[in-house]
């Protein structure tokens, strides 16, 4: 399940989503909480997953990312303007308020253009997703039901299962489809697997939270014009549960022992937190005192450097 480059890219903008998401949330979870992204990050590398979410350390955006927030943000918004007037134009549009509110957000994004051109560049790429975006469908006929819906359910003796449904599609009939926009390219094939946790795991929220199991997940990538589709099923639902909770027991387990190592692998040329790790000279951290009680909800045997 881990993701290949295409998809690690895809994966940065669900995690600047939460972390938006959970600083502006009115009360923190009640009890440790588990994304897709961040169950995709311990099976990637235990210490990645340690830095990011025990250690919760900053990392810098990134061109792809801050992209793909951009394009998210615009496809949100597209759909507050009567259906007629969803067009291209009008899509290409909302991009410099947009960019504007994302500057004030995050202000350090406007350090990753050196220059006028390059930001000029960065602009025209987003354009072009969105146009991709119209190859796939015609927003003049679709009625979204939400959009950016934060989605939440406790496993009994789990974490907190959290996160963030792009679009949600109810038909006439009552199916449910779920969308997810992925500005990066397709996965290939044998990496399709990590794309479609994040989406059983939407699915699986939704089906505890309502009763209703989506039809319908759908992931429609910008960067290749390639829609994935898949049709949920109970008996799949069960077994993405054991699945889930498998992950948290080898999460806690980790916890318990201290043993965040790492996994090198090629996508560590994505990583953030490459200077910290053993694998390539560095030292990581002291875990901070409290954290791994408050991020995992367990109490450390013993707090040992990643080896």
């Amino acid at each position: 399940m881990v993701p290949d480059l295409a998809t690690a890219q895809d994966d940065s903008v669900e995690e600047l989503v939460e972390a938006q998401v959970e600083a502006t949330a009115a009360r923190p979870p009640s009890k440790p909480g588990l994304s897709p992204s961040r169950a995709n990050d311990f099976l990637q590398c235990p210490l990645m997953f340690r830095l990011r979410v025990v250690d919760r350390l900053p990392e810098p955006p990134s061109v792809a990312a801050a992209r793909g927030t951009l394009v998210h943000a615009v496809l949100e918004h597209l759909f507050d303007l009567p259906a007629v007037e969803r067009t291209l134009e009008a899509a290409t549009g909302l991009l410099p308020q947009r960019w504007d509110e994302l500057r004030e957000r995050s202000p350090q994004v406007t350090e990753m253009f050196a220059t006028p051109d390059e930001l000029t560049d960065w602009l025209t790429s987003a354009e072009r997703l969105l146009a991709t975006y119209f190859t796939l469908e015609d927003p003049t006929r679709l009625q979204p039901r939400e959009r950016e819906l934060a989605v939440t359910t406790e496993l009994e003796d789990g974490p907190q299962l959290r996160g963030i449904v792009d679009r949600v599609d109810v038909a006439p009939n009552g199916w449910v489809r779920v969308v997810d926009y992925k500005t990066g390219r397709s996965p290939r094939a044998g990496f399709e697997s990590s794309a479609l946790f994040q989406m059983r795991f939407y699915a699986y929220v939704i089906w505890r939270t309502r009763g209703v199991l989506p039809k319908l997940l759908q992931l429609e990538y910008l960067g290749d014009g390639v829609v994935l589709k898949h049709e949920p099923t109970e008996p799949e639902m069960v077994t993405f549960e054991a699945r889930v909770r498998s992950i948290w027991a080898g999460i806690q387990e980790t916890a318990r022992t201290g043993d965040w190592r790492p996994r090198p692998s090629k996508l560590c040329d994505w990583c953030s937190f490459r200077a910290l790790c053993p694998a390539f000279g560095g030292t990581p951290p002291e875990v901070p005192e409290g954290a791994v009680e408050r991020a995992i909800g367990v109490t450390p045997l013993a707090v040992t450097p990643a080896a």
